[in-house]
């Protein structure tokens, strides 16, 4: 029994610890916590749209520091880690416009507005996406790594300008929380879901990291090598 625990691997277990905290997370805040003063009932899908957006952009810059660490380093572990990052970033974005768009209707009257983080937010979608589709288009798979972190560190520009629309613009969306503006019994579902997302990205990251490393298998990245000169010139 021991031995199989071994080989167990360690996103796994981090995995699953999100699952359980997700599942407490949910029922706190779906049950235990009281309604938001002001949205009702509506106002709980906060405890997984806030959490999302955190992590969202948390993964996305961990897909920024990889792309820069692979251009310093042209280490394939971190081109492993870059990719990872930018498809579960992707799919966390996605997550968190449905989320913000069924959060809207009843709030604002509206599915979607032009507001700033709402459309910086879409365009880190489609930056990312764009990442996506360049990587698939390279064959080499040095200029692919590069390339890729090239264009996850230009895209990655948008990270900060998501986070920090509502300062910068006018906005319907929300300012800024803290613990001090939020009570007590609104916090704790919000923490709980927050480490729940943190851990079930970093268990999807590590294992689509361990993807591409056991596609890889023994082979080194290098720079192609310059055509050889043709004869005679």
């Amino acid at each position: 029994m021991s031995g199989a625990l071994k080989r167990v691997a360690w996103e796994h277990w981090v995995g699953l610890a999100g699952l359980v905290l997700l599942g407490i997370g949910s029922y706190v805040g779906l049950v235990e916590a009281p309604p938001e003063r002001y949205m009702g009932e509506v106002g709980r899908i906060l405890y997984i749209h806030v959490p999302t957006a955190w992590i969202a952009l948390l993964t996305l810059t961990v897909a920024a520091v990889a792309a820069g660490m692979w251009l310093w380093k042209r280490r394939p572990g971190w081109d492993d880690v870059q990719v990872g990052c930018v498809e579960v970033g992707i799919i966390l974005v996605a997550m968190l416009l449905v989320q913000g768009s069924t959060w809207a209707r009843p709030t604002w009257g509206v599915f979607w507005t032009w507001d700033p983080r709402l459309t910086t937010a879409a365009i880190l979608l489609l930056a990312f996406i764009a990442v996506l589709a360049l990587r698939a288009f390279v064959d080499d798979a040095y200029r692919r790594a590069t390339w890729t972190a090239v264009a996850t560190l230009v895209a990655a520009v948008d990270v900060p300008i998501v986070y920090y629309s509502v300062k910068w613009w006018r906005t319907l969306h929300q300012d800024f929380s803290s613990p001090e503006t939020v009570a007590g019994s609104m916090t704790l579902p919000l923490r709980i879901n927050a480490f729940a997302l943190l851990f079930l990205a970093t268990w999807l990251v590590a294992r689509r990291a361990r993807l591409a490393r056991l596609k890889r298998g023994t082979r080194v990245l290098e720079p192609p090598k310059r055509s050889a000169l043709v004869a005679g010139e």
